[in-house]
């Protein structure tokens, strides 16, 4: 009886705050632009998905959080669309930055972003698409959507999850947000970590089948991923790709570059591509550096840094790497995909917030990839990749082995949709 008293009480408490973080958030939209474009968007998802599914439409709903669970969910709903050819793909997204890189994606008949999680808008939202088949990729789970698919009998996933024991599902206060994991028909957890903790819940349909990331990176391969202007500026040099950078990525970059002697050429991928940070960036920078947007005007061979003041090309780039450094884990905004470079059988540093990244602790444990904390270490690193050949190559092959024996989670994923 107190548990149920709780549990209604933190299921009320939690609409009236969604319903307050609303009001607040068309607040925020006046200063921040980023915020302003998911207002904008949100204010437009009944009205697009009206003008473009009808009841007669057989629908499948595809929901990722960002960009990043895109990346993730990819692979899988490539499979699901070619098995489907006759449903129309509904792509939602509730971060500006998975929609607005992603509004156009083939894979999708109409690309909205999900509105915010009110009773309401889950109704409506199903009323319009009414999806035969619900993914969700990996963090997303929204109660009130999932509890009105669990309420309709509609068919629904989750995939490439990752759960931890502090989360609210495993808490004894959490029992109305596991009812939101029960709306699933199974979920598909990456280590046994996640399957043992949804045991915990009495929740069973369960298949550890890994990150569909493997398999993401991995058809990289497939792919042709050359640039004329990367040859052009690599030459026969030995090339460090450091990709998604922040500033406090980038100071350890700057002081080794500035104090390299040597023919290795430096290409530097920002995550933040505003021309303030580009302009900073290359200003501390001493040795000839050019810009991708100058590319066509310059010599790219007599330079030594090349920074890439663009989106979409990081993963094709990778490809040139014969070191890498992946960004994020130096601060506290998250380490990035370090699966991209790795499926090059290419050797990675890293900084050291790597915590809640199960594909770094592994890589560093299988030593092909370095997480460092200092100045000191990362040129200690660096420069014995960069002076020891048989090391570097010797490191990298372990990321790409570990890459290779990963994939299979889509194939497992897909076997048990096409079993329904």
């Amino acid at each position: 009886m107190y548990f149920s008293f709780i549990e209604i009480t933190l299921k009320g408490l939690y609409n009236i705050l969604t319903h307050i973080a609303a009001f607040h958030i068309k607040i925020a939209a006046i200063f921040n632009n980023k915020i302003k474009l998911g207002v904008k968007g949100r204010a437009k998802t009944f009205a697009v998905l009206k003008d473009n599914i009808t009841i007669a439409d057989n629908v499948i709903w595809f929901h990722c959080a960002s960009l990043g669970e895109y990346e993730q969910g990819l692979p899988v709903f490539e499979e699901i669309k070619a098995s489907h050819p006759n449903h129309k793909i509904v792509l939602s997204f509730f971060s500006p930055s998975g929609y607005e890189i992603r509004k156009n994606a083939p894979i999708a008949d109409c690309v909205v972003y999900l509105p915010l999680d009110t009773k309401q808008n889950a109704k409506q939202f199903l009323d319009l698409v009414h999806p035969e088949l619900v993914v969700f990729v990996k963090y997303e789970i929204w109660p009130n959507y999932l509890l009105e698919i669990k309420k309709r009998q509609i068919k629904a996933v989750l995939i490439s999850a990752l759960f931890r024991k502090n989360q609210s599902f495993f808490k004894p206060t959490g029992k109305w947000m596991q009812k939101a994991l029960f709306a699933f028909n199974h979920i598909f957890v990456q280590n046994e970590e996640s399957k043992e903790l949804l045991k915990q819940i009495d929740y069973n349909e369960v298949t550890v089948s890994g990150d569909t990331r493997f398999d993401r990176v991995s058809n990289q391969l497939n792919i042709n991923n050359k640039f004329h202007f990367v040859e052009t500026f690599k030459q026969d040099n030995l090339c460090v790709v450091a990709g998604s950078t922040w500033p406090e990525d980038e100071a350890l970059l700057i002081d080794f570059i500035n104090n390299d002697s040597s023919k290795t050429k430096y290409i530097i991928a920002p995550h933040n591509i505003k021309s303030g940070q580009i302009s900073s960036l290359k200003s501390k920078l001493n040795k000839g550096t050019i810009l991708y947007s100058e590319k066509d005007t310059a010599d790219l061979a007599k330079v030594k840094v090349l920074i890439v003041n663009t989106i979409g090309l990081l993963s094709k780039i990778y490809s040139y790497a014969d070191i890498a450094y992946v960004g994020g884990a130096m601060g506290s905004t998250g380490l990035h995909n370090t699966l991209e470079p790795a499926v090059f059988g290419v050797p990675i540093i890293i900084g050291y917030n790597h915590n809640k990244f199960p594909e770094a602790k592994s890589m560093i444990s299988n030593k092909g990839m370095f997480s460092i904390k200092t100045q000191e270490k990362f040129d200690v690193i660096l420069n014995e990749l960069i002076n020891d050949a048989g090391f570097r190559i010797k490191s990298g092959q372990l990321n790409a082995d570990y890459i290779s024996k990963n994939r299979g989670a889509v194939k497992q994923i897909m076997s048990y949709l096409n079993k329904r």
